[in-house]
């Protein structure tokens, strides 16, 4: 049975702790961050060994390119969304097929190390947010769309369900609700007519959702992970969305308007989240795991829609990463169009007379 919550381990190679903790009924998820990471062969070793201890179990990154990518050793570079915006503003037609490439060269990858999914795309506009910024792919929800639905378009033909995030949108307001209490004043038919619409006309490619710790304080005065508006009305309601909702990290700023992580996780769960994370707080998710055991369990069909097609892992990352028919191809155009440099210098050291 998957458990309603999904939490960080301490390093590369799983301790004691970690065990039991993953042991745990309601247990359902391990999120892997920049520590966990070594290199491609030790992450499908970890990866491996989390399965080993429950095989009722999602694994997950932040693996969106740029300055959020917690796989970098030893792994293809990803562009920030942002650049596959720019490249759209001067050729609409190469950054269309680049964000798909970018879509399938990051889940080809991230699949073949064990994990099951990113959280990706972000859908927020680039507006004034301090934590979004060259996240977004964009500022106009038009081009958002049309880029972040091929991103996900390859996502999906190498085998990785899709998760946009931080719905309804947080890109219109300044703080960063990792470290401060984000609100924004807007009016919902402002919202749902721009921030929202990258997500209402992109529901086909989603799978999942992650709500934002914004307040949308003309909506709820609740955080939209918190809020039964937002998450029963709004998505499940109006916009007829099916698929898993999972909470923003219950450790953040912006999630402590609810209480201590005990109440954190109900309230995230009681407002219609399938999913709570905890991360970077070992104490909390060790609360948090106990306060899940009164919990139900979330729909298990839903949730097994996010397990990722994992390759067969043939003892390295290029060679795990062949099975996948256009990673080759989508890897060569990534580099060539956003890292020109580094790929000459690779081509360089290829060469047979580069000694001399």
């Amino acid at each position: 049975m998957y458990g309603v919550l999904m939490i960080d381990i301490d390093s590369t190679a799983l301790t004691a702790e970690d065990v039991s903790l993953i042991k745990q009924a309601q247990v359902g998820g391990v999120i892997l961050f920049a520590r966990n990471v070594a290199d491609a062969a030790q992450v499908r070793t970890l990866c491996d060994d989390i399965r080993y201890h429950n095989a009722d179990i999602l694994i997950g990154v932040d693996q969106e390119g740029g300055r959020v990518a917690r796989l970098r050793n030893g792994f293809t570079p990803l562009p920030a969304m942002g650049r596959l915006g720019e490249l759209f503003n001067e050729d609409p037609s190469r950054g269309l097929s680049r964000a798909y490439d970018c879509g399938y060269l990051m889940a080809a990858e991230v699949l073949a190390v064990g994990i099951d999914l990113s959280f990706a795309p972000v859908l927020d506009r680039d507006g004034i947010s301090q934590v979004i910024g060259d996240r977004s792919f964009h500022h106009e929800p038009q081009a958002i769309i049309a880029l972040a639905s091929q991103f996900m378009r390859g996502m999906k033909d190498a085998g990785m369900a899709t998760t946009g995030k931080h719905f309804p949108g947080h890109g219109a307001i300044a703080p960063d609700s990792h470290v401060a209490e984000a609100i924004d004043t807007r009016s919902l038919d402002e919202i749902m007519n721009s921030d929202m619409q990258p997500f209402a006309q992109t529901l086909p490619w989603l799978d999942a959702l992650m709500p934002a710790h914004v307040i949308f304080s003309q909506v709820d005065n609740k955080p939209a992970g918190f809020s039964k508006i937002w998450l029963k009305d709004i998505i499940r309601q109006q916009l007829n969305f099916d698929g898993v909702l999972f909470s923003d990290d219950l450790s953040m700023a912006g999630a402590q308007a609810a209480g201590d992580v005990s109440a954190r996780v109900k309230a995230a769960i009681e407002a219609g989240c399938d999913i709570a994370l905890v991360c970077n707080d070992r104490v909390a998710a060790h609360e948090a795991a106990e306060a899940a055991q009164e919990l139900p369990y979330p729909n298990q069909k839903r949730i097994k829609t996010m397990c990722g097609q994992i390759p067969v892992w043939q003892g390295d990352l290029e060679s795990t990463c062949q099975q996948f028919d256009y990673w080759q191809q989508a890897k060569d155009n990534i580099l060539q169009t956003f890292f020109p440099i580094q790929t000459e210098a690779q081509a360089d050291l290829k060469d047979p007379t580069a000694y001399k």
